[in-house]
């Protein structure tokens, strides 16, 4: 059984987000729609992989431990979404923030964090009670950031490429999150 079928039976329903399907000729494309629906903006995420190989789960949903954290560190926080794909040519974890306002470095840090933290839990549960040694050992983590979602399509092309040549480092982890300005759509592979 892939990781991704072991996660969709141990998460419930309401916390993962539907892959869905558009026809174009005889091809089938794959999309997922991000957003924050008390803030009114959403992020078109375009050539997802196979819904059998790609779990989207909405982290936001995940209630905060406050009852038992004190939450002094950042520690109740995680991000908006979790993207795993298990594909032939990639096993990576995707957590994705976004945020219409500006909010400073350090909180965005906690947020992409505690995404990555929900996995571990998830990951040790499997291991632990399902028997699963090896579930998402070979995963790449990436965190990536919206802010500013909603404008014209030119410039988010021009913004996205100049985000992408100037960034040196691989954004495996919070401090170093690839940051995406004002964009509303975005193919998969831009992310990783």
């Amino acid at each position: 059984m892939s990781d991704i079928v072991t996660l969709k039976q141990i998460l419930d329903e309401s916390m993962l987000i539907p892959i869905q399907e558009k026809q174009e000729g005889t091809h089938t494309k794959y999309f997922v729609i991000l957003g924050e629906s008390q803030d009114d903006y959403a992020v078109t995420v375009k050539e997802m992989p196979k819904p059998d190989e790609v779990i989207v789960i909405n982290v936001d949903k995940f209630r905060i431990p406050a009852h038992i954290f004190n939450g002094d560190k950042g520690e109740c926080k995680r991000a908006d979404y979790v993207i795993i794909a298990n594909t032939d040519s990639e096993k990576v974890i995707l957590c994705i923030e976004l945020k219409k306002g500006e909010k400073p470095t350090n909180w965005i840090i906690q947020q992409l964090t505690g995404a990555k933290c929900f996995i571990l839990y998830c990951q040790i549960l499997v291991k632990h009670f399902w028997h699963k040694w090896d579930f998402l050992d070979e995963y790449e983590y990436r965190f990536v950031t919206f802010k500013k979602i909603p404008i014209d399509k030119k410039i988010t092309r021009y913004q996205t490429n100049q985000q992408r040549s100037s960034a040196t480092e691989i954004h495996n982890s919070p401090e170093k999150m690839l940051k995406i300005s004002s964009l509303n759509s975005l193919r998969f592979g831009q992310l990783i």
